[in-house]
């Protein structure tokens, strides 16, 4: 039985699925949920969610929104939200995200960084009209 099976990851929620006998090289980019189960080599550029299967090889810089390693990672990781590292994962490579989360059984080597988690923009305000504005002043 196959470690997708056992961690039970409902593959029918995720967006894209690289099928593990696909070995990819090259850039990739996206901005919803993916998720790689074979082999990739190259730069990952992503706003998404980025799910590393447990039977993944990723060799690659990584940039994305969150990612979630069940499997190998070698390179730089860049997660602007959140980085997850699960049992029987491994990392190597230096780490740069707000929020991290390192389950008991995995094997993280590298440098981390944990900026300042950014606000979302908020939404426009709008302006108060230009008498409340005068009458704040005054107070």
């Amino acid at each position: 039985m196959s470690k997708t099976t056992d961690l039970n990851i409902d593959e029918s929620m995720i967006d894209t699925v690289l099928a593990g006998d696909i070995d990819f090289n090259g850039t990739m980019r996206f901005s919803k949920e993916l998720m790689i189960k074979g082999k990739f080599e190259g730069d990952i550029d992503a706003t998404g969610h980025l799910i590393i299967g447990p039977d993944a090889n990723v060799k690659a810089t990584i940039k994305a929104g969150v990612i979630t390693n069940y499997g190998r990672v070698t390179g730089n990781v860049t997660a602007t939200e959140r980085l997850e590292l699960f049992k029987d994962a491994s990392l190597n490579g230096d780490v740069d995200t707000p929020e991290l989360v390192i389950e008991n059984g995995c094997r993280y080597n590298g440098k981390c960084a944990m900026p300042d988690k950014k606000p979302h923009a908020p939404a426009e305000q709008s302006q108060p009209p230009q008498n409340q504005q005068n009458q704040q002043i005054k107070k």
